[in-house]
């Protein structure tokens, strides 16, 4: 095995993105691939590690940016900012993640029908986005994900398959958010799974959290571990 990486620019509206792929490269031929989208802070390197592992894995991934090249954030008060950019047009990130996708599905490795996509926190979000506006992934699965619907209209009929891997004390999805969402996907016809995990909250799966102090924000490893290996599982039915 020899899993390698390379960055990935390209085009995409409102700008140029950068993101990085990776693959095996002992590996031969196309193979089922992953779109890996990255939490609040934006593209950085901790995705790419994911991107990596999910190469080791015998996919290949692409640690995608929807901000824009250059732009990313750090942990403070400024940690949001273009996040909220975002979440201010979801018409717009969906258009982001739709660029995104085409540039996965555009490498040599890919096998372009065979593709999904997960996400962490904010990206969770995005995975969700992706099944909601019918683009074009077989699955995805949402890592302590946020779970408000998009402003625009979304397809009758989700086909994508998803897993939701929520932590039960998470203050961004309370429970009664996790019953609207699953209800929502019920009335899209969605093959829908959510698992969630006791006493863990928000980023359950980010180390860059431990020991924090934020009330049920904070990296949980049985969690993190659990949920990782129910994406496995759940990969591997997908792309039977």
């Amino acid at each position: 095995m020899a899993v390698e990486r390379r960055a990935l620019i390209h085009d995409g509206p409102g700008g140029r993105f950068e993101g990085v792929f990776a693959w095996d490269d002992a590996q031969s031929g196309a193979r089922p691939a992953v779109l890996v989208i990255p939490n609040i802070l934006g593209q950085k390197e901790e995705d790419n590690v994911k991107a990596e592992e999910l190469a080791a894995l015998g996919y290949a991934a692409f640690a995608c940016d929807v901000y824009g090249q250059g732009k990313r954030t750090q942990r403070g008060p400024d940690a949001s900012r273009y996040m909220d950019e975002m979440n201010a047009d979801r018409a717009l990130l969906r258009d982001r993640l739709a660029a995104s996708l085409a540039a996965l599905k555009a490498q040599p490795e890919v096998d372009a029908t065979r593709t999904a996509a997960i996400g962490f926190c904010f990206g969770g979000k995005c995975v969700l986005d992706m099944a909601r506006s019918g683009l074009d992934v077989l699955g995805g699965v949402s890592f302590h994900g946020v779970y408000d619907r998009p402003d625009y209209d979304t397809v009758s009929l989700i086909a994508a398959k998803l897993l939701i891997c929520h932590g039960w004390d998470d203050p961004l999805g309370k429970p009664e958010t996790v019953v609207l969402l699953g209800q929502e996907l019920t009335d899209s016809g969605a093959d829908w799974q959510i698992h969630a995990y006791g006493h863990a909250g928000h980023a359950f799966t980010d180390r860059s959290m431990k020991g924090s102090t934020v009330p049920g924000v904070a990296y949980e490893e049985r969690a993190d571990r659990r949920s990782w290996h129910a994406m496995e599982f759940f990969l591997g039915e997908l792309f039977a």
